[in-house]
């Protein structure tokens, strides 16, 4: 891991290596941290990954497990044998499941890589959930998540930045909170649903920022990464 530490964590989200690697070209370990999803991870398999921590990136292995405690367990264990910064699992896995995963990363050491639990994906909202049976609101639901995952002993969650501010009030500063859908002014939506601008999330108690198409598809991204930067430090 760098003992650089940014607060961007820029979302991987090419179909292929190639595209990623033309990206990485242009930015540095300095500027952003790297996230690699299941699309990606999948065509491209775990010797990218472990190329990308070899450039000194700090990797966030987003593939959201979500299975039997023991798969998890093994899973965690093999994502963090690769180097990785961070991995994370579903919370809706149970508290089972989530000690397992707890479980595997300690198997790891001393450079076990960060463990988080993703609460509510950002393109729910609350008709989404009612179409599941789920009549809470999305920040009652995820709050309950988090305590599920809190308690199970994880480093953090996932979680929209609309929620951030109310986990931090409930659950204090020892959480990590990465949170997706963070959007800079004057940037389309996309198909998220919960958004917030990278200053205002960082205010609301968020740890670390996944910002992906802002970025990715900017013309120069290492302009992007400096003045987003910037505004956290404004």
């Amino acid at each position: 891991m760098s003992n650089i530490d940014p607060r961007i964590i820029v979302a991987l989200d090419y179909a292929d290596q190639k595209q990623a690697l033309e990206f990485i070209q242009r930015t540095s370990p300095e500027l952003c941290k790297l996230k690699v999803g299941n699309e990606l991870f999948t065509r491209s398999g775990p010797g990218f990954v472990a190329s990308l921590v070899d450039k000194g990136f700090d990797v966030f292995l987003d593939l959201k497990f979500h299975d039997i405690p023991n798969t998890v367990r093994q899973s965690v264990y093999a994502a963090g044998q690769l180097g990785v910064w961070m991995v994370n699992v579903h919370a809706l896995g149970g508290c089972s499941m989530l000690e397992a995963a707890r479980e595997g990363v300690e198997m790891i050491g001393v450079n076990r890589p960060y463990l988080i639990a993703v609460s509510l994906l950002t393109s729910m909202s609350a008709p989404g959930l009612q179409q599941l049976g789920i009549e809470q609101e999305p920040q009652a639901y995820v709050e309950r998540l988090a305590q599920l995952a809190i308690n199970s002993g994880l480093d953090g969650l996932v979680c929209s930045a609309r929620e951030a501010k109310g986990l931090r009030a409930k659950f204090g500063d020892a959480p990590l909170l990465v949170t997706p859908g963070i959007r800079p002014e004057g940037t389309a939506s996309d198909d998220q649903q919960r958004i917030a601008t990278p200053s205002q999330a960082i205010a609301d108690g968020a740890s670390y920022l996944v910002i992906g198409r802002p970025v990715t598809r900017h013309p120069d991204p290492s302009e992007a990464l400096l003045s987003i930067n910037a505004s956290l430090s404004n």
